[in-house]
């Protein structure tokens, strides 16, 4: 839409030039009538220019909208993904950690009454 709009633009102002010039060579009237018709010609151009200079502000400026919006909802809908994944990360962990301090207790257990026995087992002997 925007190189339509640059087009136009120049087409615009491409026809307004060769327009006041073909005025100027086969003018019928006087200089200052002509001049006056210039001027009037050169506002509407202007006019219409700064028309079509707001309309393509406008939609430019209502596409960045957009475009941002989808991109804060993108952005939030990984964050919120990832922050999922996350916890079930966390959550594994916990529960491989607890598995690891279980079976580290029953070893300090076993190595208690491995301990035990030998000293039972020397003085009885």
């Amino acid at each position: 839409m925007a190189s339509n709009t640059g087009q136009t633009l120049l087409a615009l102002i491409t026809g307004a030039a060769i327009g006041a010039g073909l005025g100027i060579l086969y003018a019928p009237d006087k200089g200052s009538k002509t001049r006056d018709k210039l001027s009037k010609e050169a506002k509407k151009a202007q006019k219409q220019l700064n028309q079509q200079y707001q309309e393509t502000t406008s939609n430019l400026t209502e596409r960045a909208q957009k475009a941002r919006v989808s991109f804060e909802q993108k952005l939030n809908e990984t964050l919120s993904s990832a922050s999922y994944k996350a916890d079930d990360i966390l959550l594994a962990m916990e529960d491989k950690l607890e598995a690891l301090r279980k079976q580290n207790a029953k070893l300090q257990m076993d190595a208690t009454i491995d301990k035990t026995k030998a000293k039972a087992k020397k003085a009885t002997s």
